[in-house]
């Protein structure tokens, strides 16, 4: 299947007093329409990097490198940031991270969602009004004449994430990020909002990157992982391979990290060390080499890309389990 969004050899750095940081260095991974593909990683291993780079919201501090990122076909590296503009909102959406944040404290939800759809689809304002009120009725946000004139204050963290999800569909994007949708949210309200984003997919074939360091949760919504680490990706798999086999090093730890893949807390193995220092000059091809228990001489030789090691099952390590 013809990819949705393929990233290819993706480099990003961020020019800071005290350095350059080498955020991203030759990410690749592909999305594919009707599919979720979930990117896990630690904090600081440059998911939410990949997600604004992808759109084209970096801050001023960064540079594109190296690298393509095509949207059915077309590089959006490479266009004007009209041509961006018309994209972004309309064909390709973000759910970013923290709701509360990403909504604007001083205009009505339902003011929030009009604005989106006056800019990619503009329509009469009783029309503009109808459609506000599907998108919350999509999301299952109840009695949606009322909550449209709420502000974002007046809701809870729960439906501040619906609405942001409500905005980032209500223009039927092919494409839609999502940047961690349920921090921050009970149990229960995460199968909500995640049950709604797999709706999405199923009926109406939308690609879906999904970032998260929930792996329990990658594992039960997502086709397929992209694992990244330090600004690499460094070991991408459909789920149930990678579930059953991880076949890079830091993929295995990272599974044995999380509490629901052991019996007891006795069983949790953590990672030890930290993420290296992204402004250093001397980083080594594999970033966790320095992390990991079969590190070789081997290892240090780069460059290190992602070698196939199965169906749809690519891993960067010359160690492989």
């Amino acid at each position: 299947m013809t990819a949705l969004l393929s990233v290819d050899n993706l480099s990003v750095e961020f020019r800071t007093r005290s350095g350059t940081v080498r955020a991203l260095e030759r990410v690749e991974f592909e999305v594919r329409p009707g599919e979720m593909v979930g990117i896990v990683g630690e904090s600081g291993s440059g998911k939410s990097v990949t997600a604004y780079a992808i759109l084209g919201l970096l801050d001023a501090a960064a540079r594109v490198t190296s690298g393509s990122i095509l949207f059915e076909g077309r590089d959006l590296l490479r266009l004007k940031r009209a041509a961006l503009d018309e994209i972004r909102g309309r064909d390709a959406a973000i759910v970013f991270q923290n709701p509360r944040t990403a909504l604007n404290p001083i205009r009505s939800v339902g003011r929030q969602i009009a604005d989106v759809l006056a800019r990619h689809a503009p329509d009469a304002p009783d029309r503009i009004r109808a459609k506000v009120l599907d998108a919350l009725r999509s999301v299952r946000i109840p009695d949606p004449e009322r909550r449209a004139l709420a502000y974002p204050f007046e809701l809870s963290g729960g439906m501040c994430q619906r609405v942001g999800i409500a905005i980032a569909l209500s223009c039927a994007p092919r494409l839609l990020i999502a940047d961690e949708p349920t921090t921050g949210l009970d149990v229960t309200t995460q199968a909500v909002i995640m049950d709604l984003i797999r709706d999405m997919v199923a009926s109406r074939g939308i690609g879906v990157a999904l970032i998260t360091h929930d792996l329990a949760l990658a594992s039960q919504y997502c086709d397929r992982i992209v694992v990244m680490h330090a600004g690499h990706v460094v070991e991408t798999a459909p789920v149930a391979a990678l579930f059953a086999h991880a076949r890079h090093p830091y993929t295995a730890k990272l599974l044995s990290s999380v509490p629901s893949s052991v019996d007891s807390i006795e069983e949790l193995s953590p990672i030890e060390g930290n993420l290296p220092d992204l402004r250093r000059a001397d980083l080594p091809p594999c970033r966790f080499s320095e992390r990991c228990a079969r590190r070789q001489a081997v290892c240090e030789i780069g460059p290190l890309p992602l070698e196939a090691l199965g169906p749809d099952h690519l891993v960067a390590c010359r160690r492989v389990l």
